[in-house]
């Protein structure tokens, strides 16, 4: 028999996390494109992301159809937060830029460039990353290399970047509890052989 489950974070009700959710504006809108393998995912920090800001939206596909209406909201002009070569290091807004649509693929590195191979209008996207060096506080998951970000916190991180000095940290809260608890879960000996850190 199946737990009880939140229908609005889609975790167990025992382990809601809506208390934790902000509601934060941002100047940017901010378009999550989540392969489906993602949906059902325990850490599905896409989902929390989307939760937590007002002007977001959590789009669950392979092939999307309606792609051309997503990525031309008036008034914005659409990026693809992804690496590349010749992606340009996203900067703050000056007063007079019209605002991003930051278009994040969720998902693995495979399933993220699934989604990029499926949709060309996506991967024709020009491109915008992260300063290099961040460090993910995701010690659940093995990052395939350093700057490797869970979804939220690139987000996060972007959003701090285009829209400084506005804090986006309350978005993390939720990650955090989540994490904690999975850790909780499988228990300190277990979480210490698998991922290897000290205790805080």
């Amino acid at each position: 028999m199946s737990r009880p489950q939140c229908p609005r974070c889609m975790r167990p009700s025992s382990h809601c996390l809506c208390a934790l959710i902000p509601s934060l504006d941002s100047r940017t809108r901010v378009l999550l494109l989540q392969h489906p393998s993602e949906v059902n995912h325990a850490l599905n920090t896409a989902r929390l992301a989307a939760l937590g800001l007002e002007n977001a939206q959590l789009v669950v596909g392979e092939v999307f159809d309606d792609l051309p209406a997503l990525l031309n909201p008036p008034g914005y002009q659409a990026r693809l937060l992804f690496p590349a070569e010749g992606a340009q290091p996203l900067q703050p807004y000056t007063p007079c830029d019209e605002p991003l649509l930051l278009v994040v693929p969720d998902g693995t590195w495979r399933k993220a460039r699934k989604l990029l191979h499926l949709n060309p209008l996506l991967a024709a996207l020009p491109r915008v990353t992260l300063a290099e060096g961040a460090v993910s506080r995701y010690r659940l998951r093995k990052a395939p290399g350093p700057g490797a970000l869970s979804t939220v916190e690139a987000i996060v991180q972007a959003l701090q970047v285009l829209e400084a000095p506005a804090s986006f940290e309350p978005l993390l809260r939720p990650f955090e509890a989540l994490i904690e608890g999975q850790i909780a879960a499988m228990g300190e000996e277990v979480f210490q052989r698998n991922h290897g850190e000290p205790s805080p």
